[in-house]
């Protein structure tokens, strides 16, 4: 089984359930991820501070090597925290979750995410880097990728134009499959021209949904999946509900999606490639790994929150085996 790193900003979510009047007051836009400073920060603490919190530890490229983890997979993480005890509850979190840290450390307070989730289950992203943001193109080594056959990237480090192409290149000279998902439509919107240069160059998978492919290619899904896997070796659009498609060469799947009751949709697309790469590096068929993220995906949306508990990995990870089982009597 293959080995993957996931590179990324380390945040520690702190989730709250508010009301479409509450977002519509606060004025960032519905589904959006969006950079705030300290004082924004202290001013959505303060607003929000009636509000039941729930604490995970989180950033996109953590959660899916964490779902790597969880079924099996052998995953690694790397980002940049604060000496304080968010860092410190980060670090316990992935090792609780069977994903080596690799952790680097900054003077600045570790990075948090407030998740504002409103009662149709959509989340806006409000995001203080911190020490997140700490993290720079000459902390990458090629050191860091020896022993790992996939390194999966966030898009949300295009923030910093000089980290991410150092890292995607970094990656690909050392062997690495490159794992690329576009984040956040808006940092599509923010960075086009940027990001189709790195896919072009560097990337072999690229993740996005709707909105994001929209953002990047102004077609449909199934027309947005095809224009993608043009520039790169495997392409997948999610389209929620409606499940989404995969695209390599001239192989076009579509997978449905699982029935679900949608509390928090926080982290679906994150699980969808962990549960994706982790099938993917089992050796899967596109189909069945499309199907493997779609259930990790389908699962995440009925919680709060981006950790899915025990009883449900178990049951992601039977899937697994029993397509592992039906492989190998192919094979004979």
């Amino acid at each position: 089984m293959k080995k993957i790193l996931g590179l990324g900003n380390a945040l520690t979510d702190i989730l709250l359930q508010i009301s479409e009047g509450d977002l519509r007051e606060i004025g960032f836009p519905k589904g959006s991820m969006n950079l705030i400073d300290a004082q924004q920060f202290e001013y959505l603490q303060t607003k929000f501070a009636s509000v039941r919190k729930k604490l995970v530890a989180g950033g996109s490229a953590s959660n899916t090597v964490a779902t790597v983890a969880q079924l099996g997979g052998k995953a690694a993480f790397i980002g940049k925290i604060g000496n304080d005890e968010v860092g410190r509850f980060y670090h316990e979190d992935l090792l609780k979750n069977n994903v080596q840290p690799q952790l680097l450390t900054s003077s600045l307070m570790s990075g948090c995410c407030i998740v504002l989730i409103t009662p149709d289950g959509e989340r806006t992203f409000c995001t203080y880097l911190g020490a997140a943001a700490d993290m720079k193109a000459e902390d990458i080594s090629k050191e860091v990728f020896i022993g790992y056959d996939i390194c999966h990237v966030e898009g949300y480090l295009v923030q910093d134009h000089a980290l991410i192409e150092t890292a995607l290149r970094t990656a690909k000279d050392q062997g690495c499959t490159v794992s690329l998902d576009l984040a956040s439509y808006n940092v599509v919107n923010e960075n086009h021209q940027f990001l189709k240069d790195l896919i072009y160059k560097y990337v072999d998978i690229v993740f996005a949904n709707e909105d994001e492919s929209f953002a990047y290619t102004h077609l449909n899904p199934e027309e947005a999946v095809e224009n993608i896997a043009q520039q790169c070796d495997i392409a997948i659009v999610k389209v929620g509900k409606r499940g989404s498609y995969i695209r390599q060469g001239s192989q076009l799947h579509h997978i449905g999606a699982i029935t679900s009751s949608c509390l928090d949709s926080t982290g679906a697309g994150d699980l969808y490639a962990g549960g994706f790469l982790h099938a993917l590096s089992d050796g899967f068929d596109l189909r069945r790994c499309g199907e493997i993220g779609t259930v990790a995906a389908g699962r995440i949306v009925e919680i709060v929150g981006t950790k899915l508990p025990d009883e449900t990995w178990d049951e992601i990870r039977r899937i697994c085996a029993l397509y592992r089982g039906f492989m190998h009597k192919l094979k004979f």
